[in-house]
């Protein structure tokens, strides 16, 4: 999923990724019927899997196809995506998720808290339109996105890739402000999500924002696949940070496409068009291990999968849903 903007009507023209062979209306996969895993790791998948990135855009599955692809692959949890692809009304999203057997893990913001107090007003609204329905989904989680430092499309730079000091402490000082916000008034634990092309991707600036946060505030969403891509070893965070991981977004990018953006400095977009986010197990980081990491914490955690598609033919989604879903029953979640 990418930061809300004006243009979001308008999409990359990338050419699509590759597609898997068309699969027909979802069934239930062989496996899903297996006796279930005594692992407290919850698996869900998300919108970003299905290629949607915006509330709406024609290059998208509709979020009935969505709903249905979903539940079919053998989720049981979903997230909610950008605001406004799955409908808003509770009683509609309530009824549509329900009668697929599918519940609601946690909402999805993207902030720009480093920018300091100014923004906090704007920034509230926000926030409390997605922790809404996300508290009336019966929902226990906001994931919190940093703003982007480069267009994650054209790569304009729209501010400075590394912090301000004064920049720091806006940035942990209202990040904590929101936590307890969020927490006091919608019930939710706000999960901070490192992400490609922010201010918070990789070991040092992550382990920085945990060392500067209160952990009853504060929590980290782990991206495995955003943490590669900044160079971050997802195992090692989890062995020394365990405590402050409150939930986990399951992602491999493929390391010969990441050395070839990286090189070159291209935008997260036109990286994702280029395919450098991959289906597993074929990339990196080795999900297994990270997995048996965070079964060692002995700790209730959703396990998210988010593969960055966007823009993608409708029909791939689906078979490397089911695909994945398997992979992951074989890893033992």
């Amino acid at each position: 999923m990418t930061e809300p903007s004006p243009q979001t009507s308008s999409p990359q023209t990338s050419s699509p990724q590759t597609s898997s062979p068309q699969t027909s209306s979802p069934q239930i996969s062989s496996s899903q019927t297996s006796s279930p895993s005594p692992s407290r790791i919850r698996v869900g998948s998300a919108p970003d899997s299905w290629g949607v990135w915006f509330p709406d855009d024609p290059r998208q599955v509709p979020w009935q196809r969505f709903l249905d692809e979903v539940a079919g692959a053998g989720y049981e949890w979903i997230e909610l995506g950008p605001y406004g692809y799955l409908p808003t009304d509770p009683a509609v999203l309530a009824e549509e998720t329900a009668r697929r057997g599918l519940r609601v893990s946690a909402g999805t913001v993207f902030t720009g808290l480093h920018r300091g107090p100014d923004v906090w007003e704007r920034t509230w609204a926000h926030v409390a339109e997605n922790a809404a329905l996300a508290q009336a989904m019966g929902a226990g989680h906001l994931v919190v996105i940093p703003s982007f430092w480069r267009d994650d499309r054209t790569g304009e730079v729209l501010e400075e890739p590394v912090l301000t000091a004064g920049q720091w402490r806006d940035l942990t000082g209202l990040t904590e402000r929101l936590g307890r916000e969020v927490h006091e008034r919608y019930g939710l634990r706000i999960v901070v999500h490192p992400h490609a092309d922010t201010h918070l991707d990789g070991e040092e600036s992550v382990t920085r924002f945990l060392d500067a946060t209160d952990p009853e505030a504060v929590a980290l969403c782990l991206d495995t696949g955003h943490y590669a891509y900044a160079g971050g070893d997802s195992v090692a965070l989890i062995q020394a940070y365990g405590e402050r991981i409150g939930y986990l977004h399951l992602k491999q990018v493929d390391p010969a496409v990441l050395a070839e953006v990286i090189a070159e400095g291209t935008p997260f977009g036109p990286a994702v068009a280029r395919g450098v986010m991959c289906e597993p197990p074929a990339g990196v980081p080795a999900l297994e291990p990270v997995l048996a990491a965070a079964r060692a914490l002995d700790v209730d955690l959703f396990a998210i999968v988010e593969q960055d598609m966007y823009p993608c033919d409708p029909d791939a989604p689906y078979p490397i849903a089911l695909r994945t879903r398997d992979f992951l029953r074989s890893c033992g979640v």
